[in-house]
């Protein structure tokens, strides 16, 4: 392998690290939420969303996103509460999992992180068009960034295992 050809594999490996670090803290943020959803009561919420949205409603009392959080607030349910939660939690800790074993190189991880992290996807752009959300279009980009970084860094190890020494 040239010295160009390194030196390229070397930067794409870093690329492949980095946005393993960033999914990893997204994955973190995840289960942290999950638990604050688990352990916050709707009461607490309410008062929370409250106290925030407060000064935003007295300005404007048809501001969108203030009323958007206060009618969810208030119309959460203990078991869209659970939902979220587990949802958080077993989507950050199964990414965690993912990410740690890819960090380790374990070769088996590649293509079952590839396989799941495709099903995020697709579940992904299924809940699009019922959200509408831009967080979740650049989380579905990232994630497809992803997949293409460990397809490659996949095929490199591979290869790397094959080549005569």
């Amino acid at each position: 392998m040239s010295r160009r050809n390194v030196t390229r594999e070397e930067k794409i490996h870093l690329a492949f690290e980095i946005s393993l670090f960033l999914k990893g803290l997204f994955a973190l943020g995840q289960i942290i939420g999950g638990i604050v959803a688990l352990l916050v009561t709707k009461e607490f919420l309410l008062k929370a969303v409250t106290v925030l949205t407060q000064e935003e409603l007295l300005e404007d009392p048809r501001d969108l996103i203030a009323n958007f959080l206060l009618h969810s607030s208030q119309n959460l349910s203990i078991s869209t509460q659970h939902f979220m939660a587990l949802y958080l939690l077993t989507h950050g800790a199964i990414k965690l999992w993912l990410i740690i074993g890819l960090l380790r190189e374990r070769l088996w991880y590649y293509p079952t992180a590839i396989i799941v992290f495709g099903l995020f996807i697709v579940y992904q752009m299924y809940r699009f068009p019922f959200t509408h959300s831009v967080w979740l279009l650049l989380i579905t980009v990232i994630d497809a960034i992803v997949i293409a970084l460990t397809s490659h860094e996949y095929k490199y190890l591979r290869w790397l295992l094959r080549r005569p020494k």
